[in-house]
């Protein structure tokens, strides 16, 4: 039970039942009070024989008896010489306690002399007393001059006294008995000498002994069998050593008889009636117990020794209430220090680290876990227990080097420091760690708890920041690294929760990161308090910081999150490889007009970006790049995908027939082979040949990846200007934001520009090279120019026109979808003209109609203003402006600019023929190749003959 002191707060007190004895058992039925009269017979003899037969009539100094009978005394001019505060105690480090202002009768029922104070403290009756004083002045009277050292006072005792002298016979026995127990401990059991057992005397004392506790022996001053005993005793107890005093008998001072008794004398120095409390007579009482050491073999080394024991012995059996004890066990231990370096006694020895080790095993069961024993109220305490237990623990290294090796002594109190710290850092984790155990479990039924170990870490900071608050300051007298010790204990402890819980990780969740961030934090608030600690201390602190093996809780939250990324990255991956084989570019899914997959696609992206940011990391800036950068592989991938089979300029483009010569004509000889010729007459061969894989794309379906491309590219900066807003808020700078987002979904950003470039281009040329060649290709200009006409091309065109003006909702990309195919339109009447094969010819009055007919097509695009801007159609129309004034050009004209071109070229030339120019990917009025197309076409008798002279053209097939 805890026991409160005067200042109201409650002191835990270790079980006083744990304290063992020191001094060994005696291995016989001797109770207390047997002890305590045998100690008192040998206290008052020894006594009465040092003061030469007077009485102990001595009064004390606070018995208030009148001088008259005072003056009678000598002991009492001792007495007035003494000072009101005690030596004893002065010495030993205890405070003096103010006399209580009780009332005058508490005064007189005081003893009045030393000898009564001390029947009083040993709790010896009256009757007991006044037998054991008369049956000592008989042994006085009867051996006038003879020290008590030189007797054996249990059978002198026995000698005066017979059962009638008692009030009962069982009370005799009793008394016979305890005597005869006495004798037997000191001469038999635990004799000063070592005795063989084969001993005649010792033998004979035996049987004697046994008899008597079967049949009661009878004694007296002529009692034949005291006689006999008398004989015994004293041959056994006046064996000499030369280490003995002659004329000496050992009958007492056999260990652990001899401290036994003399522990009860020292312990008749604490108040009988107020047991925390020494009495104030404890100068004199103390002087009259010391005249006891001849009887029971006990010098100064063995009083300290003893003193310390019952001091500390006393302090822990009252309930540890008064410190002031234990300060003067303490203090007394420095003499004890003293005297184990000064003596080789072996026995002496032994005595000495038993004592200690009681000691220290009481005291170290509360060293061991001072979280449970001490805090702020009682901390003194911790100090006092301490400096004592680590007085002992030196003493006993220095009484057995071999055990503590050569290690200095400051090393022993900084070794058991660093034991109690980490012993009692475990204990006090584990109760912590039982603690949220048990709350945890019955809070089961609560929302939003946090995790455990988030919990456990937060009671361990407070643990530690106690630890150096309260318990630091008081440890670090003896280590100076206490704090350090206790933290790096802590961290270990917690470490080990740590591991146990990443080990069993098998996903990121929110508790996860709570877990280890919390984990993190402890760590970061351990390692700063072990630093500060040690940064005095020799190495730095160097062995403390090494002992805490890092946590890694953010290398742990990293791999992590990594892991959480690729696993959101290649489930994303997987998905749009699924979803494209699925996706149907349907323009009527939506009324944006634009995929479903592309809103689903950004959608997943919206959410995983939402998803890094609601996990509670710290490091979300340097792990978004990683996360933005597999998402864009994946929007990327997105993107080229839906792109891919979506062809392009080239692959709706017709190849470019051979120079052939209208209305039948041959290839040129020399150039192209014979087995060619079927190829030519076959009007649409070039574009079939391209064009057959894409023929499952139709307009709409590309005009609806035009519109996704370009909603997922307003998206994307929609998103950006969402994760900028998202690392505001978690403190980054706005500056290191703008500098790194410029690469957010770069590769994406990239695909959509080209995405949406290439499949406009593939729309508008599949569209005018495809969908529409039968009345562009196929039609315009076959037959002759006035009776095929562009305006077929034109309806089916401008219907075209208004399904794609309806599916693509953004005018920026609607504008550039039709300048492309107005582009591609422009190109494929210069084809028609240039390149339409011998089923094309052109008059020189056809020039009108078919400057008329790309009027019409022009109009078309502009439509009265509605359309196209007429500067942009005028840019793509020059080319067509340029070459069709050719066609106006009279033949002779065109050869003699052809022949020009070719000398200028070519340079000037001896050959009858010219040569063949190249074909570039520019038509215009100055490049040969174009001139030369248009005398191919040109149906009059002047082109025929140039043909035929210079490229060997037939006149007709």
């Amino acid at each position: 039970m805890p026991i409160e002191n005067t200042a109201g707060y409650m002191i835990p007190v270790l079980s006083s039942n744990d304290l063992s004895d020191p001094f060994g058992q005696l291995g016989l039925d001797l109770s207390d009070s047997d002890l305590r009269e045998t100690a008192y017979e040998i206290f008052v003899g020894a006594c009465r024989s040092s003061g030469g037969g007077r009485p102990l009539t001595y009064v004390s100094q606070s018995s208030g008896r009148s001088s008259d009978r005072a003056s009678s005394l000598p002991s009492l001019q001792r007495s007035l010489t003494l000072t009101a505060a005690s030596k004893v105690k002065k010495a030993l480090g205890m405070k003096s306690k103010k006399k209580n202002n009780g009332s005058e009768s508490a005064t007189e029922n005081r003893p009045a002399t030393v000898g009564e104070l001390m029947r009083v403290q040993m709790r010896i009756s009256e009757q007991v007393d006044s037998r054991v004083r008369r049956a000592l002045l008989r042994i006085a009277a009867g051996q006038l001059g003879r020290r008590i050292e030189s007797i054996v006072l249990p059978v002198e005792l026995l000698q005066q006294f017979k059962s009638s002298d008692f009030p009962t016979q069982r009370e005799y026995e009793v008394w016979q008995r305890r005597n005869l127990r006495v004798l037997e401990a000191g001469l038999l059991l635990h004799p000063k000498l070592p005795l063989d057992r084969k001993d005649p005397s010792a033998q004979q004392l035996r049987q004697i002994i046994r008899g008597a506790y079967a049949r009661p022996m009878e004694t007296g001053k002529h009692s034949e069998a005291v006689q006999t005993l008398r004989t015994v005793t004293m041959q056994l107890a006046c064996r000499a050593s030369d280490d003995f005093a002659p004329d000496t008998c050992h009958w007492a001072d056999g260990a652990p008889l001899n401290l036994r008794l003399y522990q009860i004398l020292l312990e008749a120095l604490f108040d009988v009636e107020e047991p925390t409390s020494m009495i104030e007579e404890v100068d004199e009482v103390l002087d009259l117990i010391k005249k006891t050491w001849g009887i029971l073999g006990i010098d100064q080394r063995f009083h300290n020794l003893c003193f310390s024991w019952v001091l500390f012995n006393h302090y822990v059996s009252t309930g540890q209430v008064e410190n002031d004890f234990l300060f003067a066990a303490d203090n007394l231990l420095l003499e004890v220090k003293k005297d184990a370096k000064s003596t080789l006694d072996s026995g002496y020895s032994k005595i000495l680290c038993s004592t200690l080790n009681s000691m220290l095993e009481w005291a170290e069961r509360g060293l061991l876990a001072y979280h449970e024993s001490f805090y702020r109220g009682n901390i003194d305490l911790m100090q006092s227990i301490l400096s004592l237990v680590l007085s002992a623990a030196t003493i006993l290294a220095e009484e057995n080097p071999s055990e503590s090796g050569r290690r200095k002594v400051i090393d022993v109190a900084d070794a058991k420091v660093d034991v109690y710290i980490r012993s009692s850092m475990r204990k006090a984790f584990s109760q912590e760690s039982e603690k949220v155990r048990i709350s945890r479990k019955s809070a089961k039924s609560q929302l939003n708890h946090l995790p455990a170990l988030c919990l456990l870490a937060q009671d361990v900071t407070d643990l530690a920041f106690t630890e150096k608050e309260i318990y630091s300051p008081i440890l670090q007298r003896w280590h100076p690294l206490a704090v350090g010790v206790a933290v790096a204990t802590l961290h270990s402890c917690f470490g080990q929760e740590v591991q146990k819980f990443v080990s069993g990780i098998n996903e990121l969740t929110p508790a996860v990161i709570q877990v280890l961030i919390a984990a993190d934090k402890l760590e970061k608030d351990l390692v700063q308090m072990a630093v500060e600690d040690s940064v005095n201390s020799d190495d730095g602190g160097k062995s403390i910081i090494q002992e805490m093996t890092p946590y890694e809780a953010e290398a742990v939250i990293v791999d992590l999150v990594k892991s959480w990324i690729k696993t959101r990255v290649d489930r994303l991956k997987e998905w749009v490889d699924r979803t494209l084989q699925q996706e149907v570019w349907n323009p009527r899914a939506n009324r944006e007009g634009f995929a479903p997959s592309a809103v689903e696609v950004l959608r997943t992206i919206d959410e995983t970006m939402e998803a890094f940011f609601l996990l509670p990391i710290p490091m979300h800036p340097d792990l978004l790049p990683g996360l933005m950068s597999g998402l864009d592989r994946c929007l990327q991938d997105y993107i080229l995908k839906a792109k891919s089979g979506s062809g392009s300029r080239s692959s709706f483009l017709p190849v470019l027939p051979p120079l052939t010569r209208c209305r039948g004509g041959s290839k040129l000889n020399g150039v192209f082979k014979k087995k060619d010729r079927s190829h030519i007459s076959q009007r649409r061969t070039p574009m079939q040949s391209t064009t057959e894989r894409n023929d499952s794309y139709s307009i709409t379906q590309l005009c609806v990846r035009v519109n996704s491309f370009h909603y997922i590219r307003k998206d994307l900066e929609v998103l950006e200007k969402r994760t900028i807003a998202h690392l505001k808020s978690i403190g980054i700078r706005e500056g290191s934001i703008v500098n790194g987002s410029r690469k957010n979904f770069e590769r994406s950003l990239v695909a959509c520009v080209e995405g949406i470039q290439q499949v406009c281009e593939a729309t508008a040329y599949k569209l005018v090279f495809h969908e529409l060649s039968h009345v562009l290709w196929d039609g315009l200009y076959v037959g002759g120019v006035s009776s095929s006409r562009i305006e077929p091309f034109l309806q089916e065109l401008e219907q075209n026109l208004e399904v794609i003006a309806e599916t693509v909702q953004d005018n920026t990309i609607r504008t550039r979808l039709i300048t492309n195919i107005m582009r591609a339109s422009f190109e494929g009447f210069l084809l028609v003209l240039l390149a339409g094969g011998p089923c094309r010819s052109f008059t020189l009055e056809d020039w009108s109609i078919i400057q008329e007919d790309f009027q019409f097509l022009m109009d078309l695009f502009w439509s009265n203003g509605d359309g196209l801007p007429i500067d942009l159609i005028g840019k793509h129309s020059t080319i067509v402006k340029g070459v069709l004034p050719l066609f106006s050009s009279d033949t002779g004209s065109l050869v003699e600019k052809f022949k020009s071109l070719m000398i200028d070229g070519n340079g000037s030339s001896t050959k009858s023929r010219l040569a063949l120019p190249p074909t570039t990917d520019q038509w215009g009025p100055i490049e040969p190749n174009t001139i030369l197309r248009v005398l191919c076409h040109r149906d009059d008798k002047a082109a025929t003959t140039f043909l035929k002279k210079n490229y060997n053209l037939p006149k007709k097939l």
